[in-house]
């Protein structure tokens, strides 16, 4: 059985059917996934909603000075033994891994310690499915230097495994913050023109903007929180731009925190900065738009090129085929 399986990995014509199916299915997910598709947004304003019940929660301990529960989700009960037995804090703790986790959109202790858990555990699951495709299933006739070399490479790709994930998260995240903010900084200068306080139209443009960007109206629910609970305005500004991680975000963040210090009038620094971000949006769009040939001179070459030349010269050739 498994001289069978070895020798249909290694079959060309049964991996090129069994990558066609997998295309194939890839394809039908991609095409029924949206149609099964829930609405996150009542679900990241909960989550919102949460992290406003610890930020009141911690103000209170922090007044009265009592040692109260924290209202933070905890982690699953293995992942939590796993990573209190080997102390993974001491050894894999990485602050820029805290604050990716929180551009990501993931806060609190629970994934923090997930991400530790599969920080440890990935190495070791790309190690040995690599020993073992490398040593039992395949005939590589390369040496052993080279299997080892191999193995490594498989458990450095398993290391950064976690890493490539939260940045493909990240980037993800940001892209749907960086297109809907000039919208929301737009809803944000009337509200704030309307004579609306800051909180409050946080409030409101975090319910307009959630149709277009769930992640950029938790972020407003959460900064709305953070005003109304935190001591010092300037924080909640401030970890409004450390969460995205984006300049159009920081440099208005920068322009609210100046409007509180020196009481400058906000509204004229809000559709300014709302015109940059908007243009930033449409060169990154043409910058794409610009980088779109090049990139498809290759796929032409591979795949429209050779058809369209069956296409012309097939009859023809089907033609002198006949005549012969």
């Amino acid at each position: 059985m498994l001289d069978f399986l070895i020798a249909k990995i290694h079959d060309p014509k049964f991996m090129t059917l069994v990558m066609a199916a997998i295309a194939v299915a890839a394809t039908a997910y991609s095409l029924i996934t949206p149609m099964f598709a829930g609405d996150g947004l009542a679900k990241r304003m909960k989550a919102v909603a949460s992290e406003r019940e610890r930020l009141r929660q911690r103000e209170r301990e922090r007044l009265s000075k009592n040692d109260r529960a924290s209202l933070r989700q905890s982690p699953r009960q293995l992942v939590s033994k796993v990573v209190t037995d080997f102390n993974l804090g001491k050894w894999l703790a990485q602050e820029a891994a805290l604050d990716k986790l929180v551009m990501a959109g993931y806060r609190g202790q629970a994934p923090y310690v997930t991400f530790l858990f599969f920080r440890a555990v990935m190495p070791i699951v790309f190690l040995i499915f690599s020993v073992i495709y490398v040593f039992l299933l395949s005939n590589l006739e390369y040496s052993m230097p080279i299997k080892i070399g191999m193995c490594l490479v498989a458990t450095y790709l398993g290391m950064q495994a976690p890493m490539i994930f939260l940045k493909n998260a990240i980037g993800k995240r940001q892209l749907s913050i960086r297109r809907a903010f000039p919208d929301a900084l737009d809803l944000l200068l009337i509200c704030i023109e309307s004579g609306m306080s800051i909180e409050v139209a946080f409030r409101k443009v975090s319910i307009e903007i959630g149709s277009q960007s769930v992640a950029l109206a938790e972020e407003f629910t959460l900064t709305t929180a953070e005003l109304s609970y935190l001591q010092d305005r300037k924080v909640a500004y401030e970890n409004l731009a450390k969460r995205t991680g984006l300049e159009g975000v920081k440099s208005v963040c920068l322009a609210l925190m100046q409007s509180e210090r020196y009481g400058t009038p906000l509204g004229q620094s809000l559709r300014v900065m709302a015109q940059e971000n908007r243009d930033m949006r449409m060169n990154e769009a043409e910058k794409k738009a610009a980088a779109l040939p090049p990139k498809l001179t290759v796929p032409m070459i591979l795949f429209f090129l050779p058809v369209l030349f069956v296409v012309i010269l097939g009859p023809t050739g089907l033609k002198v085929a006949a005549m012969q």
